[in-house]
C-alpha cells in the first residue's frame, strides 16, 4: 500500500482542488467514506488528473447510511470508477442496522466491484468475532492510533498481525493538534532535534515504526510535503521509539491543565467556559467509547 495517504472528510464544501493539490504533490492514496459526502469532489479531481486509474489507490467506506449494495453502487457512480480498491466498514454500529454487512462486502469482492474489504474503528473483541465468522478476513483495520492510546491498542496490533490484518492510523497528530503540552512532546523534540526533522515527522515516523500504515488529513501544500518527506527519513532508533512509547502510556495533559493554560480562571465566565469544556469533553468520551469501543 503506498505511503502517501491523504484523508478527505469536509463536506461542506468542493474539495476537488485539495485532492488535485493532494495528487500534484505526490500523494497516490485517496481515503473517503460514504458519510463524508465528498465522493463526487474526488471523482471530479481524478478525472481531471489525466491519471491512469492504476496509479491510484481509493478507499471509501461504507457508514450506514443506506443498504450495503446501494452504498457501494451510489459510491461507484460518485468516484466514477468500476471498482474502488479497498472497501471498509466505517464503523461496528453499522452493523447493528445492516448484521449480514459482511457477507456483502465478501460478495462485493466476489463481483469485482472492490479488490479488498476491511474494517476501521473495530476494537479486539470486534475484530476477534468478525475473523471467526468470515469467509475472508479482512485486509485492513483502520484505528485512530497515536502515542498516547498505543498501549490500550497493542493487543489489537499484535491480533491484526497474527491474522496478516494490516493496520492503518488516522488521528496519530493529536500529541501536537489536540494535546501540546504532554509528556510526549519531550521525546519526540528530542527525536526531531537530532533528525533535524519537525515534530509532525517524528510521530509519522513512529507510526511506520509500528508497522502501521499512516492516514493524514490536510489542504495545506506545505503539511503535505511535511508528510511525504517522512518516508525519506533515517528511521527513529529504538531507544527513541520506547521514550515515546513510555511518555505515551502516561496519558495526555488533563484538560484542567490545558485550560489553565490558555484561560486563566479569574471570572464567573472563565469558569463556565471551564464547565462547558468538561460537559463536552465527557460527552465526546462516552460516545467515542461507545461507538469505537
Amino acid at each position: 500500500m503506498p505511503f502517501g495517504t491523504v484523508t478527505l472528510n469536509d463536506g461542506t464544501k468542493d474539495v476537488t482542488a485539495y485532492v488535485e493539490q493532494a495528487i500534484d504533490v505526490g500523494f497516490s492514496h485517496i481515503d473517503t467514506a460514504q458519510y463524508y459526502r465528498t465522493e463526487e469532489y474526488i471523482g471530479a479531481a481524478i478525472r481531471e488528473s489525466g491519471l491512469a486509474r492504476s496509479e491510484l489507490y481509493i478507499t471509501t467506506k461504507f457508514s450506514g447510511i443506506s443498504t450495503p449494495k446501494y452504498a457501494i453502487e451510489n459510491s461507484l457512480d460518485k468516484l466514477g470508477v468500476e471498482s474502488v480498491d479497498l472497501y471498509l466498514i466505517h464503523n461496528p454500529s453499522s452493523l447493528i442496522l445492516f448484521p449480514n454487512t459482511w457477507s456483502d462486502f465478501e460478495k462485493f469482492r466476489e463481483q469485482g466491484l472492490v479488490k479488498s474489504i476491511g474494517v476501521s474503528n473495530f476494537n479486539l473483541s470486534q475484530l476477534q468475532k468478525l475473523v471467526s465468522t468470515a469467509k475472508v478476513i479482512p485486509a485492513v483495520n483502520q484505528i485512530n492510533l497515536s502515542p498516547y492510546n498505543y498501549a490500550e491498542k497493542k493487543d489489537l496490533l499484535d491480533f491484526a498481525a497474527k491474522n496478516g490484518i494490516v493496520v492503518e492510523a488516522y488521528s496519530s497528530l493529536s500529541p501536537i493538534t489536540q494535546y501540546p503540552g504532554g509528556p510526549v512532546d519531550a521525546p519526540v523534540n528530542a527525536a526531531a532535534k537530532r533528525l533535524g526533522a519537525t515534530p509532525t515527522q517524528v510521530i509519522l515516523s513512529w507510526v511506520r515504526s509500528k508497522g502501521v500504515v499512516i492516514v493524514t488529513t490536510s489542504s495545506t501544500k506545505e503539511h503535505m510535503q511535511e508528510y511525504l518527506a517522512v518516508a525519506d527519513l533515517p528511521s527513529l532508533t529504538d531507544d527513541e521509539i520506547a521514550a515515546i512509547d513510555e511518555a505515551g502510556a502516561r496519558g495526555p495533559p488533563s484538560l484542567l491543565l490545558r485550560v489553565r493554560d490558555l484561560t486563566p480562571l479569574k471570572s464567573w465566565e472563565s469558569i463556565k467556559l471551564f464547565m462547558m469544556f468538561v460537559v463536552l469533553e465527557a460527552v465526546f468520551y462516552c460516545s467515542t467509547r461507545y461507538f469505537y469501543g
